[in-house]
């Protein structure tokens, strides 16, 4: 068997719907989507987001919201709610709170 001979699972996108952040609707309907995160965060996608889906061996799982980069530089983090939130680490060390900076 050969990299090339490999089928990669079929990702869609498609709009969150929903107050749970667990139905993504595409070309179908996906409900009751585990959703993927980085160890420690936890969110629930708006509805009206862009999500990523991905099928698994045993179902399906969000992959999360296509991003925006916000003014950041590679390597820079941000955290923000929906309700206009947002922390910031910097690449110089600083930290912004809602704009305010932290050294």
């Amino acid at each position: 068997m050969t990299k090339n001979s490999i089928v990669p699972p079929n990702a869609v996108k498609g709009d969150v719907q929903g107050n749970d952040g667990s139905t993504v609707v595409s070309s179908g309907e996906h409900k009751n989507l585990p959703i993927c995160a980085p160890y420690g965060v936890i969110s629930i996608p708006p509805s009206g987001e862009m999500a990523v889906v991905l099928p698994l061996d045993d179902g399906e799982v969000s992959l999360g919201v296509l991003a925006t980069a916000e003014n950041l530089s590679e390597g820079e983090i941000m955290l923000r709610s929906s309700g206009g939130a947002s922390i910031v680490l910097k690449n110089d060390g600083n930290v912004l709170i809602n704009g305010r900076v932290f050294e």
